[in-house]
């Protein structure tokens, strides 16, 4: 990795320590800011899915929630329209943020720009392969670290609807690292359900 990479990497690592959410895990015993936490999820599961992936997807990775905190769910109406414009909101926002930190350290317009575009998710639907290595990372670590959490919240056919959508994003290689996530019974067996239906 190059030094404008390193870079990069502790600028954005910097502003994910600012995260007041503190947490500890079973991969974080010691307390750390959770975006933070996000993260380093994040990178590990990039190493597992494409080892050989550029400086740019790597920082887009590490980029995919920065300062995500600062606006809140709640900022946005509580409609399914509402969630769409707060995403695409908080994906120009990072895109923006983390297009300026490449370019601090010295990486060219263009790999600022493709950082930038990553981060945005653009290229999905095209088939773009980078795109998609990053949509299996964030669905991974979706399964991997929210998603018991989060199914608390929410009537089993809900959850089960939100599984096979996320299953359909991810290519056959990201679904091949799902399999492989260590899940409680319960998680399991929404999964399975979810794989069957």
């Amino acid at each position: 990795m190059t030094d404008k990479y390193t870079q990069a990497l502790h600028k954005i690592d910097v502003l994910h320590e600012e995260d007041p959410k503190i947490i500890t895990s079973p991969s974080s015993p010691t307390p750390i800011p959770y975006e933070l936490h996000y993260a380093n999820k994040m990178t590990k599961y990039l190493t597992l899915r494409e080892p050989s992936a550029p400086e740019t997807l790597r920082l887009a990775i590490r980029a995919q929630h920065l300062k995500r905190w600062e606006v809140p769910r709640s900022s946005y109406p509580a409609t399914k329209l509402g969630y769409h414009a707060w995403r695409s909101g908080l994906q120009k926002r990072q895109a923006d943020m983390a297009e300026a930190i490449c370019r601090e350290v010295g990486y060219s317009p263009e790999e600022a720009s493709r950082v930038a575009a990553l981060v945005r998710k653009e290229g999905l639907k095209g088939g773009d392969p980078q795109t998609q290595v990053l949509e299996d990372v964030a669905c991974l670590v979706f399964l991997d670290d929210q998603f018991e959490e989060f199914e608390k919240g929410y009537d089993e056919e809900k959850v089960v609807g939100i599984l096979k959508k996320t299953w359909a994003k991810m290519s056959e290689q990201g679904r091949e690292l799902a399999l492989k996530i260590d899940m409680s019974n319960r998680a399991k067996s929404l999964v399975v359900r979810a794989l069957e239906e």
